[in-house]
Order: C-alpha cells, then sequence, then structure tokens
C-alpha cells in the first residue's frame, strides 16, 4: 500500500529541484553577458535568462514557501510533490523558450510557453486554494498577490509567444511587444514582489512590520492589478493616454506599500548586503516606473502613439532588470539561503556572514556603475561601467556556494540539522541571534562605500581618458584644460577684460553664429549642446577647443585675448559642412583673419588635416595585408518556403580601422562590424526585427528602404549608448538598400554605413550559385583616419569599391563552374556614384532592376551591363561558356580603375 501523506513542516535543508536552477540561471546570465556579441538575439536572451529564469524560477519557490507560513498550513508529501512537477515543468518551459526564441525555431517557443503557462497556472490555483482553506491572520491576505500574480503571466506569457512566431502580430509601434513587457514585469514579476516585501522586508531587518502594513497591502493589491491592466491595455490598443493612467496607477500602489516599508527602514536601517542591495532595487523599480510615466505622459501630449512608448521600454527595460529584479533577487536570496539551509542560529550566521562579504562596498559599486550607464557617457565608459555592475553582482555567485559549504559544515560541527522553521516573522530571540550578522563598526560601512564609489570614479575615468570621443577625438594643441574643466585658449591674459558669450549648438547651427569681441579682450564661451541626440563640439582656429559633448552636456572654452577675427566650427565629421560654423569679430582695432592658426594644426571640419589624406597610399597591385580576409559574397539559398518567418537581428554600430584597399586603413562606422554591413535575406511577407545598438562616440542612424513606414520613430537619430528597434514587413521583392540617415548622410554612408537586404520574389528559379555586390566609395582622410568630407562634397572618389574592399575579389576571386547558372545581386549604395555592372568575357541573358525584368532568357535577348544610379539594385544571370578567368567592373572605367573590380574563376 502506498505510504499516507503526511503533514511535514516548513522545506528544510538542501533541495536540488528547489535550489539549484536560480544558481543555474543565473550562471548562463552571467556567461551570456560575458559573450553577448557572439550570441543571436543577446539583449532579449539577458532580459530573459533573468526574468524567465532565475526570477521566474524564484518566484515558484518562494510564494510557495512564504503561503505555506502566512496561512499556517502544513506541508504534506503530495504539495511536496506538485511543488517539484511544477519546478520541472516551468524550468524545462523557460529553457524551450531561450532557445527556440534567438534561434528563431517557433514550435520551441510554443511548446516551452505552454509548459510555463501550465506550471504557472498550476502554482495559482494551489495557492488559491490553500488561501481558501486558511484561517484568518494578520498578513494572511498578502497570499492573494501570489495568486493575482500568477493570473498575468499566462496572458504575457502567451503574447510572447505570438509575438515570437512567423507571423506580423499587427499592431503599430510594437504594441503587443510593450504589452508583453507590463503583464510579465510589473504584473507577474512586481506584484508578487510588492506582496512578498510586505512581511519578507521587516523580517530582512530584524525588526517589526509596520502597524498599517496589513491594511496597506489590501488597498494597493486592487490598484495594481487593475493598473497592470490599463497599461498593458493601452499598450496594445496604441492609446498612449491609458499607458499614463496605467502606469500612474501602479506608481501610486507603490506608493502605499512604500509607506510601511518606509517606517520599517527608520526603525532598523539597512546595514547588510541583502537588505542594501533590496533596498537599491525598490528604488530602481519606483524610479524606473516613474521615468516610464513621465515619458508615457510626453507621448501622449505629442499624440505620437505608442511608438515613442515602445523605444521609452526599451530604454528602461535594461534598468528594470540590472537595477531592480537583480538586485531584489540576490538581496532576499542573500538572506532567505541561510535560513532555508537552517541548522540552528550559529551555522545561520556563518552563512549569512559569508554572503554578507564586502556588502556595502558591492552594493555601492553596483549602483554607481549602474548609475554611471544611464548617463550620456562614451560607449566605452558604459562598457568599463558595465563590467563594473557585472563584477559586483555575480560575486553573489560563488559567495552563495562558498556560504552552502561553510554553513553545511557548521551544520555538521554542531550536530544541529534542524533548520530555522520560519523564514518570516521570526521570534525576537531569533531576530537578536540573526542581528548578529549585521553588527559592523558605522566606520567600516562608510569606508566599504567610499571605496565602492572611488572604484567606479577610478574605472570610468581611467577608460574616458582611453576613449578619443570623450575628450574630442583628436589633439589639442593650444588649447588645455584647467583645473576647472574650462579649455584655455593661447594668449590667455589674467588682466585682461572678459567677455563670457552663451553659445548654443544645435540642428546643425551654432546661435549665435557670430560674436563681437573688442579688441584685447579675453573671451569664454559657455557652450551648451541643446540638440536631442547628436554629439557636437567646438574648434576654433587660434588652437582653442572643447571636448565633445553629449546632449544635454555644457563645457566652458576659454578662446584666449581676441586680437584678430576667429573661425571656429564643429569637429564631428560632416557638420562644418552643414553650416555649423562660428565667426568672432574683433571691433574697435585692426584685426588679421586668422591670427594665432599658425602652427597650431588645428585639424578642419572633416576630423583631418586638410593636407593629409590616405589617397597617396593607394596601390592596386600591392597585395593585401597579411590576415587579409574578403567579405563574403555568396548567398547561401533560402529554405524552402514554410509561411513568412521573423528575422531578429542586433546591428551595433561600432568604429573601427579597416583596410580598404591594400596598404591603406581607414576607421569606419559599421553597422555589425564591417562595410557595407550584413546581407539581410528573405522573402515577400517577412517580417525583420532589427535592434541598432549605437556603439560608436556619435549620433547614428539606420533607414531600410526594404519597408514602408513612416520615419519619424524608428529612423531617428539616437546618440552613442542609446538602442532603438525597428520593425517592417518586407512587402516587395528586390534589393534594398539601408543606410545611416543622420546629416549629413553623405558622409555617414561614405564612411561606411549602408547595407543591402534582398526581398526575393516568390517565382524566382533556382540558381547554382548566389552572389551580392554592394557598390560603394571611399573618400580618403589620413590614414586610419574619417571620410574626408571636403573630397566628398567634390565629388572626387578616391576609391570605388564592391563590398567595402577595393579589388578584393581580383585577390579572392569567387568560384563558378562551366554551365552553371550564376545570379549576381548588384546595389549600389553610393552615396554619389551610377555603377554599370559588366562581366567581361560573359553575357547576361537574365537582367531585373527595380522591380522588372529587363530581359528575360527565354525570350533569348541578351545584355552587357546592368546600369544602376545610387540607391538602385537589381541581378543578373549568365552561364560561363568556358574555363578562365572573368572580370567584373563598373564600365564606367574611372570607377573601375578606383577599385571597382574583380574577377569570376571559372573551372572546367
Amino acid at each position: 500500500m502506498p505510504e499516507p501523506d503526511r503533514p511535514r513542516g516548513p522545506a528544510r535543508g538542501f533541495q536540488p529541484l528547489r535550489d539549484l536552477p536560480t544558481l543555474v540561471w543565473l550562471l548562463l546570465l552571467v556567461a551570456a553577458a560575458l559573450f553577448h556579441r557572439s550570441l543571436p538575439a543577446p539583449g532579449w536572451l539577458l532580459l530573459h535568462l533573468l526574468f524567465l529564469g532565475a526570477i521566474t524560477h524564484a518566484i515558484l519557490v518562494w510564494s510557495q514557501h512564504f503561503s505555506f507560513a502566512l496561512t499556517r498550513a502544513p506541508q504534506t508529501d503530495a504539495t511536496r510533490r506538485g511543488q517539484n512537477a511544477r519546478l520541472a515543468l516551468a524550468n524545462l518551459g523557460a529553457a524551450l523558450v531561450v532557445v527556440g526564441v534567438p534561434l528563431a525555431v517557433w514550435p520551441l517557443t510554443v511548446a516551452g510557453t505552454a509548459l510555463l503557462i501550465v506550471a504557472v497556472a498550476w502554482h495559482g490555483a494551489s495557492i488559491f486554494r490553500r488561501a481558501r482553506r486558511a484561517l484568518p491572520g494578520r498578513f494572511t491576505r498578502t497570499v492573494r498577490y501570489y495568486v493575482a500574480s500568477a493570473a498575468f503571466l499566462p496572458v504575457g506569457a502567451a503574447i510572447g509567444a505570438w509575438i515570437a512566431g512567423p507571423g506580423d502580430p499587427g499592431l503599430p509601434g510594437g504594441g503587443l511587444v510593450l504589452a508583453h513587457a507590463i503583464i510579465n514585469v510589473l504584473g507577474w514579476i512586481g506584484i508578487t514582489v510588492a506582496g512578498t516585501l510586505v512581511t519578507l522586508w521587516p523580517t530582512m531587518l530584524r525588526t517589526r512590520a509596520d502597524e498599517r502594513a496589513a491594511g496597506h497591502a489590501v488597498v494597493a493589491l486592487p490598484v495594481l492589478g487593475a493598473a497592470v491592466v490599463v497599461a498593458a491595455a493601452g499598450a496594445a490598443a496604441g492609446l498612449a493616454a491609458l499607458v499614463v493612467l496605467g502606469l500612474a496607477g501602479y506608481a501610486v500602489g507603490l506608493g502605499v506599500i512604500a509607506v510601511s516599508l518606509l517606517t520599517a527602514a527608520r526603525n532598523a536601517p539597512p546595514r547588510g548586503f541583502a537588505t542594501l542591495s533590496a533596498g537599491a532595487g525598490l528604488l530602481w523599480w519606483i524610479g524606473c516606473i516613474l521615468v516610464l510615466a513621465v515619458q508615457s505622459a510626453l507621448a501622449w501630449a505629442g499624440a505620437a502613439g505608442s511608438a515613442p512608448l515602445r523605444q521609452a521600454i526599451d530604454g528602461v527595460a535594461p534598468f528594470l532588470a540590472a537595477g531592480f529584479a537583480a538586485q531584489v533577487l540576490v538581496g532576499a536570496l542573500s538572506y532567505l539561503a541561510p535560513v532555508s539551509i537552517g541548522g540552528g542560529p550559529a551555522p545561520v550566521r556563518a552563512g549569512a556572514a559569508t554572503l554578507d562579504g564586502f556588502g556595502p562596498l558591492r552594493v555601492t559599486a553596483a549602483n554607481a556603475a549602474l548609475l554611471v550607464c544611464a548617463l550620456p557617457v562614451p560607449s566605452l565608459v558604459r562598457v568599463a561601467a558595465s563590467a563594473l555592475y557585472l563584477v559586483a553582482m555575480a560575486a553573489f555567485i560563488p559567495l552563495l556556494v562558498l556560504a552552502i559549504v561553510r554553513q553545511s559544515r557548521a551544520k555538521r560541527a554542531t550536530g544541529s540539522p534542524s533548520p530555522v522553521k520560519r523564514a518570516i516573522m521570526p521570534s525576537s530571540r531569533a531576530r537578536r541571534e540573526a542581528a548578529a550578522a549585521d553588527e559592523r563598526p558605522a566606520g567600516r560601512i562608510a569606508g566599504q562605500v567610499v571605496a565602492g564609489l572611488l572604484a567606479v570614479v577610478l574605472v570610468t575615468a581611467s577608460f574616458a581618458a582611453a576613449d578619443p570621443g570623450a575628450v574630442g577625438g583628436g589633439r589639442m594643441p593650444a588649447g588645455a584644460v584647467d583645473g576647472a574643466g574650462t579649455a584655455v585658449g593661447p594668449g590667455a591674459d589674467a588682466d585682461a577684460p572678459v567677455q563670457t558669450v552663451r553659445v548654443t549648438a544645435a540642428e546643425m547651427r551654432f546661435t549665435p553664429s557670430r560674436i563681437e569681441v573688442p579688441a584685447g579682450t579675453r573671451l569664454v564661451i559657455e557652450l551648451e549642446n541643446a540638440d536631442e541626440s547628436q554629439v557636437h563640439d567646438l574648434v576654433l582656429e587660434n588652437g582653442a577647443r572643447g571636448a565633445r559633448l553629449a546632449p544635454g552636456e555644457r563645457a566652458t572654452i576659454d578662446a584666449g585675448v581676441i586680437t584678430a577675427d576667429v573661425a571656429g566650427w564643429c569637429s564631428i565629421v560632416g557638420h562644418r559642412q552643414m553650416g555649423m560654423t562660428l565667426e568672432i569679430v574683433v571691433t574697435g582695432g585692426g584685426s588679421e583673419a586668422g591670427a594665432g592658426h599658425e602652427g597650431h594644426g588645428v585639424e578642419d571640419g572633416s576630423g583631418s588635416a586638410a593636407d593629409d589624406s590616405a589617397a597617396d597610399l593607394i596601390d592596386l597591385s600591392r597585395e593585401p595585408s597579411p590576415g587579409f580576409a574578403p567579405y563574403e559574397a555568396a548567398l547561401d539559398p533560402l529554405p524552402a518556403a514554410s509561411g513568412p518567418v521573423t528575422h531578429r537581428v542586433e546591428l551595433p554600430v561600432t568604429e573601427q580601422v579597416t583596410e580598404v584597399a591594400p596598404g591603406v586603413r581607414q576607421r569606419l562606422w559599421t553597422f555589425g562590424g564591417s562595410a557595407p554591413g550584413p546581407v539581410l535575406h528573405g522573402r515577400v511577407g517577412d517580417t525583420f526585427e532589427i535592434t541598432l545598438v549605437n556603439d560608436g562616440t556619435i549620433g547614428h542612424s539606420i533607414d531600410f528602404h526594404a519597408g514602408a513606414l513612416a520615419p519619424d520613430g524608428p529612423m531617428r537619430t539616437i546618440a552613442p549608448g542609446e538602442s532603438l528597434s525597428y520593425t517592417f514587413t518586407a512587402t516587395r521583392s528586390g534589393i534594398w538598400m539601408y543606410h545611416c540617415s543622420t546629416m549629413p548622410m553623405s558622409a555617414h554612408i561614405a564612411n561606411g554605413m549602408y547595407g543591402a537586404v534582398i526581398i526575393e520574389p516568390e517565382d524566382l528559379p533556382a540558381v547554382d550559385r548566389s552572389y551580392a555586390l554592394v557598390q560603394g566609395e571611399y573618400y580618403l582622410g589620413p590614414q586610419d583616419g574619417e571620410v574626408d568630407t571636403d573630397r566628398l562634397a567634390a565629388e572626387h572618389p578616391d576609391l570605388v569599391v564592391f563590398n567595402g574592399i577595393a579589388a578584393q575579389y581580383d585577390h579572392a576571386p569567387l568560384p563558378a563552374a562551366v554551365g552553371e547558372r550564376v545570379r549576381v545581386w548588384v546595389l549600389d549604395a553610393g552615396p554619389n556614384r551610377a555603377s554599370s555592372f559588366h562581366v567581361v568575357g560573359g553575357q547576361f541573358d537574365t537582367a531585373w532592376s527595380e522591380g522588372r525584368y529587363l530581359v528575360d532568357r527565354a525570350v533569348g535577348t541578351g545584355s552587357q551591363a546592368l546600369a544602376l544610379q545610387p540607391a538602385q539594385g537589381g541581378f543578373v544571370e549568365l552561364v560561363f561558356p568556358e574555363p578562365g578567368n572573368y572580370p567584373f567592373v563598373s564600365h564606367i572605367m574611372i570607377d573601375a580603375e578606383r577599385g571597382a573590380h574583380g574577377l569570376f574563376r571559372v573551372t572546367g
């Protein structure tokens, strides 16, 4: 006969299915953070390893634990078996989802979502039944938070699975994505955390709960629940007003609960890692909600629909994850893990003390680094701060393992296997004993806080100094920086009269653009970057200059004593050519334009010395440098059609020195690390979800000709460190250009920011080989420098290339075989030069350009060249008659001689 169910006390000791998965998910999260550049959909993966993996498992474990304690219900063998089954289902489901979505395997995603929904619905139903049978108690009704939160996840998960599917959700601006995030983060996770902290927070602080806490919790729950419903509905419908209302209501609900939490913190201020981390998480939580509410209100006032809201939550989501969710999770586990393992007061203190190691330092470093990431700092600084945050937070993992080992040893040494029986509302004696772990001199806490701040300051300052974009991107020969952060110009005289002028940089203009200064006066310019996304600076021809300013930043520039007219400009590539110039005019005395300029070596508006160009290094007969690797021109065939496909692509904007011709290097701005960027390939009906991440030092954007949509939101310029989501559905076939649309657009395209999207017609016949060639131009600045905008404006290209490197396919010919049908997709990305694609020794029996067949092989005619203007594309097909080398060129012969040529190597 089976053994009857026996009542048992709360779960005790180490249980693998209960305790290990959270640790495993956190290890995977750290690994994904370290290697995210090589992973598909890294941003999505990082968020979901934390939210869907680690936090969902922790919720399923601890909300069950607290529900037993709050309702005073005994655990039985049956309830334990049910809990194990739910955990197994949830973790398997989460694993399938985090594999299925990045790899675009929708059946895996659907299966994983179904398992998650079953597990969480079962979880909520079990707590609901337990709550109905519970005897009345002061905090018994907080169990309803777990039931309410469990009702949200199935809805949010189902929306997530639908979004991940092959079809287009059909809502503008990513409304379903925003609704999915609101339901899961604010509903499933947020409401669970709110209900738990009502009782857990005072317990962690070793103090009694506020007398009003239970009543506040009862009032706040319906407010929070209704707020999530309203905000999610508004997001899905594209109604910003409802999102504003929902977020404001959510903030009110949090405020009601925060009153009692703040009272507890006043009675017993946080001192250890557990309470400091959880407390910091609460502050990030409330702050993120308020930021979202304000941004939603601005979107509402601008009648911008849901697209700006999607962009807002894209910006806030990392801070909700890293600031709120991660900190609350590790803080709560730092308290709960020793209590759960148990063994008596001495072993619990041993485990808690281990997890508390350098607690104030870790919390300070993590939060200060996170604040740096939230500021408009250079990309390199943000990377350094992110790494420091990761180190501070990931320290929890080895400390947890060490705490388990030490506490287990202490249990064996004391011979006391029993754990502390209740993790909430312990007795006064238990609070006094556990509080010993928090006893430390105030000076030690302050010392660790200072050490954490210093670590962040030193790391960010070091990387800021190493990032040229952080200090103007070039030399400062005469305009040094004084101790007050003021750029000091030549000829500074402390006794000269001083004139201070405030100048605003915005919309490619300085305002005022003309400054009149009496001769012999020292001019001080207070420069403010009032642009929303562009980086600007000010360079004066007398050698004075200021640092590059992110949007909203200010700097003071000492232009020195003015004795002659002085010209000034923004040195960001192309900005001077767009009219971003400043004129300082001397009054009341003789003047000589440009005085003080001689010998200072000030760079021109292209960021390069006007007489210095890498064009003198061009020799296309040379061999490429060692390590040369050609751009992959071969185009893989699409898999058999089974309906529309969703392509998810992250395109980081990077700045990197690239060899563009043998021995000639330029610092290119790239999409995805190459110029041109990666070729995107699909069919009519496919959806492309693009995440643009600006890891550069100036503002950038992206424009996809393959999609038809209003450019206001997705094509906006984003500042360094920001990201945006751009979703479009391919409705027409062709080879379409994508490029940076930030002004001056010509400079951004000429410096490498372009690529191709190939959308194949439904009836396109199969061929033996397919290639993609994208023609571009280089207007060379200095070696290792950026585009020369003067050459660009004069339309004098130094190189014309296929796929980013001059004559690369002379050294790495494209293979083909006699009798094979070869299709060549060609796009002219410009920005200025037309193309006339021709294969020497070959004839095209098929030519297709800009949506129409020019030559169809079924007719029996032919074509010798495919003529394209900038931003036009098409394809040609041919069959090579015999073995040999067949050159391909742009038959605008001067451009072929500039590098627009290569070879097909045809074998028998």
